[in-house]
């Protein structure tokens, strides 16, 4: 890791984090997912790793670190438990869908698959941006 880089704390299996602490988390997380599509060409010049490093897929220096859990553990705390749901699936589905496309694009000019490493990033950046729509839905489920 690098030593300029932040590290998120991590989480302690089976140990909850507690309402106030997956807010801020969330928080924090749209901000990361915001400078990640700001500055989306910059990032992509680093490859599909770069991508997932802030998708929080990779490593534990973003926000997005362990999002699953902390969406997870903001249910209760939504206004309607069915909405939020079906909500957080589709953050959920996006944020995948982004991951493997940028970890596709590692590995699309060693295969027989169709495309360029720049393709499957394009199309990473639009799971983003629509992962970032259910994100901001969630928020408005949590008042924040």
């Amino acid at each position: 890791m690098d030593s300029n880089q932040k590290e998120i704390k991590t989480f302690q299996p089976g140990q909850k984090i507690g309402v106030d602490e997956a807010k801020n988390r969330f928080t924090l997380a749209r901000q990361d997912v915001q400078y990640l599509l700001d500055n989306y060409e910059d990032i992509s010049k680093g490859g599909g790793d770069a991508v997932r490093r802030r998708l929080g897929t990779v490593g534990v220096s973003s926000y997005m670190y362990g999002i699953g859990k902390v969406v997870n553990e903001l249910r209760e705390e939504a206004d309607d438990l069915v909405e939020y749901t079906e909500t957080m699936n589709e953050f959920n589905a996006y944020l995948y869908q982004a991951e493997g496309a940028a970890y596709q694009s590692l590995f699309v000019e060693h295969s027989s698959a169709s495309g360029t490493p720049e393709s499957f990033l394009a199309t990473a950046k639009q799971d983003v941006r629509q992962m970032q729509k259910f994100m901001d839905q969630l928020a408005v489920q949590l008042r924040l």
